[in-house]
């Protein structure tokens, strides 16, 4: 089903929702194996009245779908609401009050995120704090993962609640995959910049040992192109102490050159010189053509195998009508008159060109019989010319025989 759902088109799928899956959707979800159809459901959904139907029969479940540990269609339901635009605000709302009751600081958000086994199975979970070395959980990962790709005016809370994470609980996520990937996506989100380095500021003192981690490496580079002048300074300078060791590692080597250290070694007053140049180059580019926020984000399909490229017919028709409108009922005919004179001028200019070929041909072939005529008169007249001498030469010789039978005669 999950297969069917992928590969149906967009009549054959909005069939199957309102025959099968309409009004069972909380109860298929509850379901061991259904589950899963439903979060293929989700993910493959097109536009948004089907997202409003699916919402108006989960968006007020997602405590008791945590509950029942089917955290998937929560996620699948969150990356469905940034993808198609719809209910963003209110689907940020609805998940921080699912962990975070309203007379409690939003602080506790991302790191309930994190944990998602743990704090649900806790029976006080008021009292609920982070535990050292328990394992974070994969779909709160993803979760938040596609929370940081929201508007920032939408995801306020969540921007509290990482920026206060204590410094002991940022190196914590920084070493473990999962954690790492939330504060990349949180890093490369369109939070502020003062609110990222109030994070990246936490790693301070740490950034050489972070980078030696296999996922802190990639963190590291996100803090170097999120942060200030001044901490990016900081980030070289530690991991300037630590470059033997990390050029030991692929990860570390790949950062020691794509954060320039060895130039900063070097040559550091060159080295802050071109990073002012790079910002302000970044910054002028961006006033003048807008920022990466305004620009489409890729897509996170972490459940869904492949993209969804089902046409929108509904939109296909209003395009049609806008350019029908526009180009006015005389369009369709002037197009085809303009067509119909541009296909006759090209069929005159391959003419043209035709017999300018043809003639070209006619005239090379008369300049080479011209050529050769030339070279034969040129002969006939030499042959001509030494004709004339011999005659001469003879009636020169004839007549001095003459003569002198002449005088032997007298």
């Amino acid at each position: 089903m999950e297969v069917v759902l992928e590969v149906s088109p967009e009549a054959l799928f909005n069939e199957l929702f309102t025959k099968v899956f309409r009004n069972s959707l909380f109860e298929l979800s509850s379901h061991q194996h259904g589950n899963f159809v439903v979060q293929a459901l989700i993910s493959h959904t097109s536009n948004q009245d089907l997202m409003r139907l699916i919402w108006d029969e989960l968006g007020s479940n997602l405590e008791d779908l945590f509950k029942m540990g089917r955290s998937g269609v929560v996620a699948a339901l969150i990356a469905a609401s940034e993808r198609l635009h719809f209910n963003e605000h209110k689907c940020c709302q609805f998940l921080a009050k699912t962990v975070c009751s309203a007379d409690e600081s939003p602080k506790c958000i991302v790191p309930r995120l994190l944990f998602l086994d743990s704090y649900f199975s806790c029976e006080d979970k008021s009292n609920w704090s982070w535990q050292s070395g328990d394992k974070m959980h994969v779909m709160g990962s993803l979760i938040l993962q596609a929370i940081f790709r929201f508007k920032s005016e939408y995801i306020k809370p969540y921007i509290i609640s990482i920026t206060s994470m204590e410094t002991p609980h940022v190196l914590e996520a920084v070493r473990d995959a999962k954690g790492s990937h939330v504060i990349e996506a949180f890093l490369s989100s369109s939070a502020s910049e003062k609110e990222k380095c109030r994070l990246v500021k936490k790693l301070e003192s740490h950034f050489g040992k972070v980078a030696a981690h296999s996922s802190g490496a990639f963190v590291i580079e996100k803090c170097f192109t999120a942060c200030n002048l001044s901490l990016r300074e900081s980030i070289v300078s530690e991991l300037l102490a630590v470059r033997s060791e990390l050029s030991k590692t692929k990860q570390g080597s790949h950062l020691l050159r794509k954060l320039d250290v060895d130039w900063f070694a070097s040559h550091p007053d060159r080295w802050r010189s071109k990073q002012a140049s790079k910002e302000f180059a970044y910054k002028d580019f961006s006033s003048t053509f807008g920022s990466s926020d305004t620009k489409p984000r890729r897509k996170d399909r972490f459940l869904a195998g492949s993209s969804n490229n089902k046409s929108n017919p509904k939109t296909v028709t209003e395009l049609r009508k806008e350019i029908n409108q526009s180009l006015g009922t005389a369009a369709p005919f002037l197009s085809k008159q303009k067509f119909k004179r541009k296909s006759e001028q090209k069929g005159k200019n391959i003419a043209k060109v035709g017999d300018d070929n043809n003639n070209f041909r006619r005239g090379k072939k008369m300049s080479n019989k011209k050529k050769v005529g030339n070279k034969n008169d040129t002969a006939a007249t030499a042959t001509a010319r030494k004709s004339n001498k011999k005659r001469q030469r003879d009636g020169d010789v004839r007549e001095a025989s003459l003569k002198k039978m002449k005088d032997n005669i007298d």
